[in-house]
């Protein structure tokens, strides 16, 4: 693989970028692999590249029914921030946020990180109490974070109104090295980097199958064929519970879209991400100057991967009050993608009843913040068996009761 650099980007402009390569292969799948990943979103290919730069274990495929970063890697408002209140959370996300900061260098490829920071908005008297109670527990988790005042905030986001009408802005939880990153790029720079190391990034091959014998997995029927694996990773994100199903078991999850929306591109005039719990909404500009805006998820159970005016309305009355000049802007598009909920509001990533078989999923809404750090961990599981930031999200907590309740840290962030 040839390194992006000045040099080359000069190099290839006088030869009219004749001498540029393909970013990764497109491979015909082979009979058999060490490891078979089933997604290739921002989590399936981060595991991937882990197991080959912490491990070694490279003769590695990654099947994606559709095309690479399709799914909510693609679909995503790109916040990442690790301000989480239960010590395993805070630990697995701050895993990630630190493999951000370095990621495009680790990678050789622009990522876009922006540690732009992250505020919470406390509009409430029990918000106050319950932000700073999760500053007070990140201070230990080594998670720099802090509970500012309404002028403080104000002074970070001159374009806010502090003194709305129902829900005035009593402070917020600050997080200045958290921020935003290109999706798309992340996927894109994690699949060059695999397809480097000799993995296989296979797009349009379906898995409609997986093979068992003696409780053990031996490989997947797909829709190119059929492929053997000593281990199997599910990393497909709202279909976990489906594919969970051609394993043989079942997972205590709900799929259910989640919808954003951006504006028409405008002049900056905000330079931090804004989450408001309350209101139910969350804000943040890109570098092409269009204004995301992310809200909650749907009420009920779904598949869609589309918007609803309903939603546009919910959401947007809600940041109005607080952002008035957003009244202004029109709609540029809408989307939506499809979330794994777990009751406790926090991920499962685990070994399974099927002896080779491991599972990442329940990210619900936080799933893009923490690819890096999720990909890091399930590596580790699934070459060790065991890894200190995956041992408190085993699938059998929830037989034993012992939850890692997440639902006001990871109620509306995306």
């Amino acid at each position: 693989m040839k390194r992006y650099s000045a040099f080359a980007i000069a190099r290839e402009a006088a030869r009219y970028h004749t001498g540029w390569e393909r970013a990764w292969r497109a491979p015909a799948p082979q009979k058999k692999y060490d490891v078979i990943i089933i997604g290739a979103g921002g989590h399936g290919l981060a595991t991937a590249y882990h197991l080959g730069k912490n491990f070694g274990i490279k003769n590695v495929a990654i099947l994606e029914k559709g095309w690479l970063g399709g799914g909510n890697t693609g679909r995503n408002t790109t916040i990442i921030r690790s301000n989480y209140l239960q010590d395993p959370s805070a630990a697995l996300y701050e895993k990630a946020r630190s493999l951000y900061e370095t990621m495009s260098q680790d990678l050789n490829y622009n990522v876009m990180f922006s540690p732009r920071g992250v505020i919470m908005l406390a509009q409430t008297h029990h918000e106050v109490r319950g932000y700073q109670r999760t500053a007070h527990a990140n201070a230990r988790q080594g998670a720099a974070t802090e509970f500012i005042g309404p002028e403080r905030v104000k002074e970070l986001v001159p374009i806010i109104n502090i003194d709305g009408p129902r829900y005035p802005v009593l402070g917020g939880l600050w997080q200045a090295r958290g921020g935003t990153a290109r999706h798309d790029a992340v996927a894109w720079g994690y699949a060059r980097a695999c397809s480097d190391m000799g993995m296989d990034v296979i797009q349009q091959c379906e898995v409609t199958a997986i093979r068992r014998e003696g409780g053990k997995v031996v490989g997947v029927d797909t829709s190119k064929g059929a492929i053997d694996c000593d281990k199997l990773g599910i990393v497909v994100a709202g279909h976990s519970g489906h594919v969970a199903e051609m394993a043989g078991f079942r997972l205590p999850i709900e799929s259910v879209a989640l919808q954003a929306l951006v504006s028409e591109p405008i002049k900056p005039c905000m330079d931090v991400v804004v989450m408001a719990n309350t209101v139910h909404g969350y804000m943040s500009q890109s570098d092409k100057g269009e204004m995301v805006i992310g809200g909650g998820t749907d009420g009920y159970n779904n598949y869609t991967q589309r918007g609803a005016f309903h939603h546009i309305e919910e959401t947007v009355r809600a940041l109005v009050e607080t952002f008035p000049m957003i009244s202004r802007l029109k709609m540029l598009r809408q989307w939506g993608g499809i979330v794994d909920v777990t009751g406790d509001r926090s991920p499962i990533l685990s070994k399974t009843p099927v002896d080779g078989v491991f599972i990442n999923c329940g990210w619900g809404t936080g799933g893009f913040k923490a690819i890096p750090g999720s990909g890091w961990a399930m590596a580790e599981l699934i070459a060790k068996g065991h890894g200190p930031l995956t041992d408190a999200f085993g699938l059998e907590r929830f037989r034993e009761g012992r939850f890692i309740d997440e639902s006001v840290a990871a109620g509306v962030a995306h």
